[in-house]
């Protein structure tokens, strides 16, 4: 069984930042499409960015100019550093690798007003 290992979240006050990093022991992360997803209480699990290559990047629109998401192959880790954090930003974040179905445990970002 593959493992993505999730970790760097946390409370946060509005206006706060957060880093959450995605490695894994199993394979290398460079080689596939990475991405996080999130998932608000009631709500879908939704995309907030997926990363080809470093310079190809695609986020969702509530979070385009506050999120980056990167990655270290030397780490072997995926990043998304988050700015300007938000109270709607409060959810559970997944990292996945989707074209191989492979989901992290999550971990919970909460942003306070």
């Amino acid at each position: 069984q593959v493992q993505l290992v999730e970790s760097g979240g946390g409370l946060v006050q509005a206006g706060g930042s957060l880093r959450l990093s995605c490695t894994s022991s199993e394979i290398s992360l460079n080689m596939w499409v990475m991405a996080w997803y999130r998932q608000a209480p009631g709500k879908q699990r939704e995309l907030v960015a997926s990363i080809i290559t470093g310079a190809n990047t695609n986020y969702a629109d509530s979070v385009k100019g506050r999120f980056t998401i990167s990655r270290d192959n030397a780490k072997n880790t995926i990043y998304l550093q988050m700015n300007s954090l938000k109270p709607e930003d409060t959810a559970v974040y997944y990292c996945a690798a989707p074209t191989l179905s492979y989901w992290g445990q999550g971990t919970q970002v909460t942003v306070s007003s």
